[in-house]
């Protein structure tokens, strides 16, 4: 249950649409309700101010989908991700309304579709890393960001990345997501004072150990205030991106008087 559901809640009451008991029988799964194999957290974006995510790697079609439709009976956004190809299929048939998202491995429904605020810009060094960039920038957008994508602009070529100069500048977050020696990362936060999350994906050569030499690599920038997040851990990225815009934008309206504490 997401903030704005348990208002309208509360007003439903306070106007007399709904009994105490009615009340009482909605808020029953609170702060959790227990599916038998799994406790699902309807608190979470009470708390969080997103809902749970549930990450479909290791869950078996069955399990995934009981999940998802305990997540979508109370009114609340669903993603899933490392949803692999049987699932996301499944999740296609059984919710007809949500998205499929192939290349980022993941599906979701947009129940309460959120204002866009901010602008998130989600780097790749090469193509390879695409999906695992696609992870972040949807997940940034389901949470509320505009996002934009800008692929394939390494350092091998780094002319590329400077075509896109004033968008980094223009950017409130980057995500940039590399495998290989993972170097891209600095170079962007040498063009921006805004924070740039640095994504290490999985993608290279023996050398690269699965993504170990970026993710390195990027731990030990020289260019300061860079963030990382876990080998190929897109839902992470976008997920920090999208708090930080968030908070931003909250810190911004309360300055402005449109927003008390």
């Amino acid at each position: 249950m997401d903030v704005e559901t348990l208002r309208e809640l509360l007003n439903d009451f306070k106007h007399g649409r709904l009994q105490e008991d009615q009340v009482l029988e909605r808020l029953r799964t609170l702060p959790f309700e227990d599916i038998g194999f799994a406790k699902v957290d309807h608190h979470r974006s009470l708390r969080r101010g997103f809902p749970e995510v549930v990450y479909g790697a290791g869950k078996t079609v069955p399990q995934i989908l009981s999940i998802a439709e305990a997540i979508l009976n109370k009114g609340t956004n669903l993603l899933v991700t490392r949803c692999a190809a049987d699932a996301g299929e499944a999740l296609a048939r059984q919710f007809p309304n949500g998205e499929w998202h192939d290349t980022a491995s993941l599906f979701f429904v947009e129940v309460r579709p959120r204002t866009k605020t901010g602008y998130v810009l989600v780097i790749t060094a090469g193509t390879t890393d695409i999906p695992v960039a696609e992870e972040a920038a949807v997940t940034a957008a389901l949470l509320g960001c505009n996002v934009d994508r800008v692929y394939d602009v390494g350092v091998a070529g780094i002319h590329r990345l400077m075509a896109y100069q004033s968008m980094i500048e223009a950017a409130d977050v980057v995500v940039v997501a590399a495998g290989m020696e993972g170097a891209l990362a600095s170079v962007v936060a040498s063009l921006t004072r805004s924070p740039v999350i640095a994504l290490p994906t999985s993608v290279g050569y023996g050398a690269s150990f699965g993504g170990l030499a970026a993710l390195l690599s990027m731990m030990t920038s020289c260019a300061a205030g860079v963030t990382v997040v876990n080998i190929d851990n897109g839902f992470g990225a976008g997920c920090a991106a999208a708090m930080i815009v968030a908070k931003a934008h909250e810190l911004a309206a309360k300055s402005n008087g449109e927003l008390k504490r």
